[in-house]
This record gives C-alpha cells, structure tokens and sequence, in this order.
C-alpha cells in the first residue's frame, strides 16, 4: 500500500511522510520545490520533482506506481499573499487540484485526503467553529481551499472518490530539529528571525475586536496533524465510514500577544512587539472545535503551547 504525498518536502508535507514511515505506510513524495525543501526527504524516499500544473507528469507518476491514495498538501498557503496574487493562488491551489483529481481517476485512485483550512470560515459568528459553520472565506486562499473541497465532493458524487478534507489554521511547531517551518509569512518563522538578527519581533494589528485587541487562533502541533493525515487515510483504507470535512482545532484560542509572551517566556528573550497594522485578509478570530476529528481520527492536542514554541524555537536554530 503506497500513498502519493503532493508538497511532500513542504514544512507539513515531510511530517506527514514521516508519520506514514512511522505507521509502515510506503510514500512517494511529488514536490516542485518552490517553498519545500529537498533536504527534508531522506534518501530512501521515492521523490519525484515536478508541479501539479505538468499534466504529463502526473499521468507518468501515475502509471508508475500503484497508489492506494493521495495525500494532497501541495499549494499556495499564504492568505495575505493571497490578496496580491490572486490568479496565482487559484492556478496553484484549483488548476493543480484539477489535473491531480483527473489523474487520479485516469489512474483508477479513488480516495484522497485534502489539506484544507480553517481559512475557509472567515471571520465567523460563532465563538466556536464546527463543521456545520458556515463558510464565508475573505482571502483568495481561503476561496481556493473551499472550491478544492467542492471538486472533492462533486468528484465523489460522480465517479465514487473516497475523501475528506481536513481544516486547521496555525500549524506550528517540529517533531525533528531537522524540519522546520521556513515560511516568510508565518508567525513563528518571523518571531524567530526578528530574534536571532537582534530585531524586535513585530505584531500585525492590535485593534481586533479579541480581549487584547491581536488576532486569536487555534495554535496546533505539526506532528499532530501529520497523524491525523495517517489516521484519515488508514479509515479511507479500511472503507471506514468517514467525514467530508473535520476541524482539527483546539477548542482554545491563544491570541498573538499570547505567543509573544511565551516566545519571549521559552526563547529566555524580553522583547516588547512593535506594533503594525494589520494585513489583509485575517479575520479577527478563528478557534475550532476538533470532536468530530477525535471521534474519527483520534486527534487531540498531545502538545503544550510552550512545548510548540520549544520545538520550534529548537529547529529554527538548527539551520536546517
């Protein structure tokens, strides 16, 4: 049994691949390399270099293997970005998700899981997320994730594709000093340069409508989310029944003060933030309830903030 892991050498992607070698599931990673890195896949590992936009390629890795089914992380992931390149977020994120589920079904592959993203909410009315929220995405990216869970779903209804999407937001931490996350837009990878280049780490808006004015997210470990990726595909393998969509959240918001003040608690570093506006495209509030994905997929958080802030504070510093 061997899944095709799209984004592979992504920050997630290679925790995810990682968590099926470690459950004694066969991957074969295809990733572009344009935010992921080569040096976060073994040796070992099947990796095939390419984009999901090479229709050829795909039908090639395809027909190369016997895949049981896909993982499909690969994508454009910065909602703030989003909003300055909106085109390129849709042909990253729909284009690609199109020619990956044609394949798929010239292949005969009939189950995929797909990352997805608490993105897809909004700004919600609701001081707790569910499922049966509804979805009011404000950034490109977070449109593009919402039409990737609709192709899933009318996919199935047409041709039987088993599969589900899975939604969280700030994914954070390491499980190896050896991968780290080394987005430009993400929280921690900026609070860490500014540290490590004796800068003041800076705070996009303070005028939320939140207890403390910054935006309040569900902050949750990679490793956990790679697992929940395993579990989702083992119940897509055994033909369990299973969701369309899960929530992997927290049922606890921390704000960005917050991991202001346990960076500088664990790191040993006392800084005040500088203070920014805020960026387009962040709602003030988004914190998931993750019951349905703990019946299903045994998820919850098995980590600390402090030990998130740790873990990652320690890969940063690894230079990897």
């Amino acid at each position: 049994m061997t899944w095709l892991i799209t984004g592979g050498a992504g920050y997630i992607g290679a925790h995810v691949v990682r968590a099926f070698a470690a459950a004694g599931i066969a991957t074969v990673v295809l990733d572009d390399l344009s935010s992921g890195h080569r040096s976060f896949i073994s040796d070992d590992q099947d990796f095939v270099e390419g984009t999901l936009l090479d229709v050829p390629l795909l039908d090639r890795v395809f027909s190369e293997y016997r895949f049981a089914g896909v993982v499909h992380i690969a994508g454009y992931k910065y909602a703030g970005e989003s909003v300055k390149k909106p085109i390129h977020t849709y042909e990253q994120n729909v284009t690609a998700t199109t020619n990956l589920l044609a394949a798929a079904e010239r292949a005969g592959v009939a189950r995929i899981v797909f990352s997805s993203s608490a993105a897809v909410y909004g700004t919600p009315d609701t001081d707790l997320v569910t499922e049966a929220t509804a979805t009011r995405p404000e950034s490109p990216y977070g449109e593009t994730k919402l039409i990737g869970e609709w192709l899933l779903r009318d996919q199935g209804r047409a041709t039987g594709l088993r599969h589900t999407s899975l939604r969280y937001f700030n994914v954070v931490g390491s499980a190896s000093p050896d991968l780290r996350d080394t987005s430009p837009h993400n929280l921690f990878p900026l609070v860490f340069a500014a540290l490590a280049e004796g800068r003041v780490p800076r705070i996009n808006g303070t005028d939320y409508p939140t207890p403390d004015g910054t935006c309040v997210r569900d902050y949750v470990h990679v490793a956990d989310i790679a697992e929940a990726h395993v579990r989702a595909a083992e119940r897509l393998t055994g033909d369990e029944d299973i969701e369309p969509v899960y929530n992997l959240g927290s049922g606890d918001g921390v704000s960005v003060r917050q991991i202001m003040d346990g960076v500088a608690r664990v790191t040993g570093t006392p800084f005040d933030p500088e203070i920014s506006p805020r960026r387009p495209g962040d709602p003030a509030r988004i914190v998931a309830s993750g019951e349905l994905a703990a019946r299903d997929l045994d998820w919850r958080m098995r980590h600390s903030l402090d030990e998130m802030i740790g873990s990652a504070w320690e890969a940063s510093r690894s230079g990897a």
